[in-house]
């Protein structure tokens, strides 16, 4: 879309670029409608290239993502000395009052760290975050300050904490960019704790705790990160998952369902890996959500197998309360939304309407180039013609018998660098808009031409 887009405002001039600008605010303003609370980030870890972005600044609400951030402080207290793997942290009534999800410690208790780690990733314990907050930081409040210290530490300009488990505060917000931040300082600082995100049950007072971050089990290598839940943030995901050899880093957020939240980040993934490996080898895509952008990401390469943790998961530590059998682990599921007069978005959340599904995406279209006419849809634009036929040829493959009279096409655009467009052509115009429609239900990226 790149290429495609330069090409028609070289033609047509300021008036083009003023029809693409309102297009695009009209595409952005149907998207912000449809779901307010979403936002979206894809990033190599070894390149920092941002290989997908939509709404990645905007202001969101972390959920339980904010457990990452508690975590990363108490990796770091592990790391100084001041608390091993079977120290023992004291639980306040505050602490063991916290609503769902929770282990549901008893006050007056002690929670061994190790425990209080597989508490955090698994159970997404909201007891477990405030005995975390207390022992490091003396108090929530206080706690909640040194986590949005670190946070500007981190690179991360656009969080602020109030509390370090996600429940509901008007004042504690985010964005996908700083989450994907923290989720790649997690494995890049403490890589010998990173395992433990990949963890899916642990064993507490005689039972097996299990979670729900079902990306672990259904993802082929996704080996880490953390899910999020609040009515007001919809359903957050933050997912790390290697393929030949390469990492990616990817966080959404606002899902309408966890099921429809994990096959959104599976395709992006998916998405993700194919861009990076064709960027690796030095072709490109130009297509729509292909940003360019660039991550600034510390030195240091986290290895695709992250060290083991220090002692061996599964192996738990005894625990002096007596079992008493829990709940079904569950989402962060408060009984009341945010809602300050200081919320940052919940006008917008208010006049969304819920949906069952996320809605098509919008298909693009570029202005007439010439006067010749013909309809047709490009699927890409790659620095090699080999990869632009392929991606043709995949297009073609994945229409329906109605349009299998389309042609494939591969054309040089102009310019000082050689670009090659991968378009499907001899369509009239209800066909193109109708084979880009059924290519984006594939998955495939698509935007309506006209020659």
């Amino acid at each position: 879309m790149v290429t495609a887009t330069i090409t028609t405002i070289r033609r047509h001039g300021i008036g083009a670029l003023a029809l693409l600008a309102c297009l695009a605010i009209s595409m952005a303003a149907g998207t912000a409608q449809a779901n307010p609370r979403y936002a979206a980030i894809v990033v190599d870890v070894e390149s920092g290239e941002v290989l997908h972005a939509a709404n990645a600044d905007e202001t969101r609400y972390p959920a339980s993502l904010t457990k990452m951030m508690t975590l990363y402080m108490l990796f770091e207290e592990l790391e100084r000395g001041s608390l091993q793997l079977d120290s023992r942290l004291p639980v306040s009534a505050y602490a063991a009052s916290r609503q769902a999800s929770k282990l549901y410690v008893k006050a007056g208790s002690t929670l061994p760290v190790e425990t209080a780690i597989q508490a955090l990733v698994i159970r997404s314990a909201n007891d477990v975050a405030v005995v975390v907050a207390e022992a490091l930081g003396g108090s929530e409040t206080n706690f909640a300050r040194m986590m949005t210290d670190k946070a500007r530490q981190l690179g991360m300009p656009r969080t602020t904490f109030r509390n370090p488990n996600g429940l509901p505060d008007a004042g504690q917000t985010t964005t996908a960019r700083d989450m994907a931040t923290l989720s790649i300082r997690l494995m890049q600082d403490f890589p010998q704790y990173y395992p433990y995100f990949s963890q899916t049950r642990f064993s507490w007072n005689g039972q097996t705790i299990s979670g729900h971050n079902r990306l672990l089990d259904n993802y082929p290598g996704a080996d880490g990160m953390k899910t999020g839940f609040i009515r007001a943030s919809g359903f957050n995901v933050a997912t790390s998952a290697v393929r030949d050899g390469r990492r990616l880093v990817s966080v959404v957020m606002g899902g309408f369902t966890a099921a429809s939240r994990d096959t959104h980040m599976a395709d992006l993934l998916d998405r993700g890996f194919v861009r990076a490996s064709l960027y690796g080898r030095g072709d490109w895509v130009a297509q729509a959500d292909f940003s360019g952008d660039r991550m600034s990401l510390p030195g240091g390469t986290p290895s695709t197998t992250p060290a083991p943790p220090a002692s061996q998961p599964g192996v738990q530590l005894a625990s002096l309360q007596a079992p008493e059998p829990l709940p079904p682990a569950q989402p962060d599921l408060p009984e009341t939304a945010q809602g300050s007069a200081a919320d940052p978005i919940r006008d917008l959340i208010a006049r969304s309407e819920p949906a069952a599904a996320a809605p098509d995406r919008a298909v693009h279209r570029l202005e007439p180039a010439g006067p010749t006419g013909g309809w047709g849809v490009q699927v890409g634009a790659f620095s090699d013609p080999d990869n632009a036929r392929s991606l043709a040829n995949r297009a073609a493959d994945r229409l329906t018998s109605e349009l299998a009279g389309a042609r494939i096409a591969v054309d040089e655009a102009g310019g000082p660098q050689k670009v090659f467009r991968a378009r499907l052509v001899n369509l009239d115009e209800n066909q193109a808009y109708r084979a880009c429609r059924s290519l984006t239900r594939e998955g495939m990226d698509c935007m309506v031409v006209n020659f």
